[in-house]
């Protein structure tokens, strides 16, 4: 009855998690989109200065250059498990922005708008997990290398 009184995992689910590959496996997977994101960015600087362009940010060098830097340091973070808290932060509000900038969906209307509006909401999730990647490594300082 312990498994279903909402405080503990099924002994199955605990078992899959505390596999050693289970944790490293999710946090590449949570920056994933980021990290190929921000290496092809940086491999095709051009058309990243092209998309902030096409997104009104100003100056957009700038802007590709830093999301370069936000989405392969912020991943990098998390991944190795260094300074989590300003990997997944630069990475949530890199999200906000994106979110605002290019899920506009209270300026869409029909088909335009259901996509922008899901789109949002799935961003939206995202920086969620990105609270909780940080909140895990604070209740448990073990499974972070930095104190800082």
């Amino acid at each position: 009855m312990a498994v279903l009184s909402g405080r503990r995992n099924p002994a199955w689910v605990r078992a899959l998690l505390s596999q050693w590959w289970a944790a490293p496996l999710m946090r590449l997977a949570l920056v994933s989109a980021y990290l190929i994101g921000g290496v092809n960015k940086a491999l095709h600087f051009d058309s990243a200065i092209a998309e902030q362009a096409h997104f009104g940010l100003h100056p957009p060098a700038l802007w590709a250059a830093l999301a370069i830097v936000v989405e392969v340091g912020g991943s990098l973070c998390i991944v190795l498990r260094r300074f989590v808290w300003i990997g997944a932060g630069g990475l949530g509000m890199l999200t906000a922005v994106a979110m605002l900038v290019a899920n506009d969906f209270w300026n869409q209307t029909g088909t335009a708008r259901f996509i922008e509006l899901n789109s949002f909401f799935e961003h939206m999730g995202l920086i969620a997990a990105l609270v909780l990647a940080t909140m895990l490594c604070d209740a448990q300082p073990a499974s972070c290398n930095s104190r800082a």
